[in-house]
């Protein structure tokens, strides 16, 4: 009997692989610079000084507490007052005196209203009147002047830093493919 001839093959399949490097990127941002400066205001102030003036001297006279040229002035003044009406006095007695032929005894009449004085009145004299302390007031003026400057702002940006590395595909045989062919029963 005789066979058939065939063929046989037996084959193996090919395998790729793939190998891959996945790419790399950084990125790094610097900070921005700002440079802030802030120049102070000014401020000017002018102010003129509050004025009080007391004057008392009213006050101080109403207490019989007078300065002694006023004190001397008082008694000079007083002085001529009574100088005067003495004078006055003395001449009217004179002529009450001349006129003795017509009667009368003016000598007693002048010596008692001489003699008799005036009952002296009493008062409180330490309390001085109302509103004679004078007071005068000046308040004070103020003017504030401001100068206000605005800040200075410097913004120095920066750019990013960026670093990459590209990615990588490498693909290789794996296994080799192969084919192998028999003959069988074939007969020479």
């Amino acid at each position: 009997m005789r066979l058939m001839p065939q063929i046989q093959t037996e084959s193996v399949k090919g395998q790729i692989g793939i190998r891959t490097l996945p790419a790399q990127q950084r990125i790094e941002q610097p900070k921005v610079v700002v440079e802030i400066q802030q120049p102070p205001a000014e401020m000017q102030i002018e102010r003129t000084t509050s004025k009080l003036t007391i004057d008392q001297t009213k006050a101080w006279e109403d207490m019989n507490l007078k300065s002694l040229p006023k004190v001397m002035e008082e008694f000079a003044q007083e002085g001529r007052s009574k100088a005067m009406k003495g004078t006055a006095r003395r001449a009217e007695e004179g002529d009450e005196l001349m006129r003795i032929e017509n009667g009368g005894n003016p000598m007693p009449v002048i010596a008692k209203r001489n003699s008799e004085r005036p009952e002296a009145s009493f008062n409180i004299g330490f309390i001085p009147s109302p509103f004679s302390v004078k007071f005068n007031y000046e308040p004070a003026i103020l003017a504030i002047q401001w100068t206000r400057h605005e800040p200075i702002i410097q913004v120095q940006p920066q750019k990013p830093v960026i670093d990459y590395e590209s990615g990588k595909v490498d693909i290789f045989v794996e296994r080799e493919p192969s084919l192998k062919i028999d003959f069988i029963n074939i007969e020479a």
